[in-house]
């Protein structure tokens, strides 16, 4: 359903009503068309960077955190390997080179007069819309938990409290002590990132002499993104540690109770657990769901050539709200949208062709200290879809050498990308 104070018309964005918006003179006769962008972080601060580089729309971005938390780094630092300095980032870099940043909370997007309304109620006018919202938690997709019982049993998939939360009681767990994990179901952010997480925790616990710790992962996946190299690194760094229990061997998660630490699955039931980490299932954005922009999966709809909404092609949405056909939901991937979108968008604006469609993704994993570990793709429309045209994923038992160099490069990229979205 539509927020209040947003017409039904204002939903349907593949009517004439849309086309016609998209033709509007305003556009044209104002010095500079208004792109406004929702989100900032590896989608939404990426995108501002490509639009500023263009020199021709006013870019404003809209966030209400005064520090970006890259949680698609933040394993390392569960593991031990960075400060947490290394994940925060202010947007003062950003605001220095052009951007307009407002520090509000974005409400509600209505899109027939194409406004973006605030916490504080203010309005913002826009002539085309990004949005990288990120994504929201479904709090009821695991029984017995809830949004309450996030600090008993902390997800830390979104924000810097939530992860502090979790180091501090990763550090807590004595030795012998047991850590169950609760796997997403898919799509879900940044699909190795679980198991990652797994195995900097168990580097954690081993380096800190708490090698007698388990750690048990509940999935409801039949399998998952570079298992085999996962298991077969658990196996040899953190042997006895680390168990994954898919569904035909769980026989499914009944439930979990936070008040006792207890996870029952059909096979067994998990007492004074000391730490629980829930990640439940996941959803676009709840600006983007709220404005009409998301379909019956809870993720929004996108013409592959563009990163346009399929909804409504005044608003582009990038980055993990987004149904990105073959391509994950990755840090690498919202920055590669977030390209895509800028130059299509500006083509739009300025009746240029638009440049063909290429998307990138590397998901790099840290299993043990200069032991990483990626899987890497290449994809473009392809029957109106993002496909993938190209991949490859790390090897089976490969050098040390090699594995060693994956992680510098891991290292490399981070600090680039961080550079581009903040420097």
């Amino acid at each position: 359903m539509a927020r209040a104070g947003v017409s039904r018309r204002a939903l349907l964005g593949g009517s004439a009503l849309a086309a016609a918006l998209l033709c509007a003179p305003h556009v044209a006769a104002q010095a500079l068309p208004r792109v406004v962008i929702v989100g900032g972080g590896a989608g939404g601060a990426n995108a501002a960077r490509t639009l500023l580089r263009d020199g021709r729309v006013e870019v404003t971005l809209v966030e209400p955190e005064p520090l970006y938390v890259a949680v698609f780094h933040s394993n390392l630092w569960l593991g031990g390997f960075i400060d947490f300095a290394a994940l925060a980032f202010g947007y003062q870099g950003l605001a220095r080179a052009g951007v307009r940043v407002v520090p509000q909370r974005a409400d509600a997007i209505d899109r027939e007069r194409r406004e973006l309304r605030l916490a504080d109620g203010g309005r913002l006018p826009y002539d085309r819309l990004i949005l990288s919202p990120g994504i929201d938690l479904d709090y009821d997709s695991v029984p017995g938990w809830s949004r309450a019982a996030e600090t008993a049993m902390p997800h830390a998939w979104k924000g810097g409290a939530q992860l502090r939360l979790l180091k501090e009681r990763l550090d807590k767990v004595p030795d012998g002590g047991l850590i169950v994990i609760i796997a997403p179901p898919n799509p879900f952010r940044c699909p190795p990132a679980p198991y990652e997480r797994a195995s900097m925790m168990a580097h954690r616990l081993k380096t800190t002499g708490r090698g007698g710790a388990r750690i048990i992962i509940v999935d409801p996946k039949p399998k998952f993104s570079m298992q085999g190299l996962f298991q077969e690194g658990w196996e040899g760094h953190y042997p006895g540690m680390v168990e994954w229990m898919a569904p035909d061997i769980s026989d499914g998660l009944v439930s979990v109770d936070p008040a006792t630490g207890t996870v029952v699955t059909g096979f067994e039931t998990y007492r004074e657990a000391a730490l629980v980490n829930v990640i439940p299932a996941q959803k676009a954005g709840a600006i983007a769901r709220g404005a009409g922009l998301a379909d019956a999966s809870g993720w929004c709809p996108v013409e592959a050539a563009s990163m346009a909404s399929a909804l409504d092609p005044a608003v582009f949405v990038i980055g993990d709200a987004a149904i990105g056909g073959e391509i994950p939901k990755s840090a690498f991937a919202a920055g590669s949208q977030a390209d895509v979108a800028a130059r299509a968008l500006l083509a739009g604006l300025f009746g240029e062709a638009v440049p063909p469609a290429s998307y990138a993704s590397t998901c790099w994993s840290l299993i043990a200290a200069d032991d990483a570990v990626k899987v890497s793709g290449h994809y473009r429309p392809v029957d109106g879809r993002i496909r993938e045209v190209e991949g490859t994923v790390s090897g089976a038992r490969e050098p040390a050498a090699l594995r060693r160099r994956q992680q510098e490069e891991n290292a490399d990229w981070y600090r680039a990308m961080v550079a581009g979205m903040f420097g």
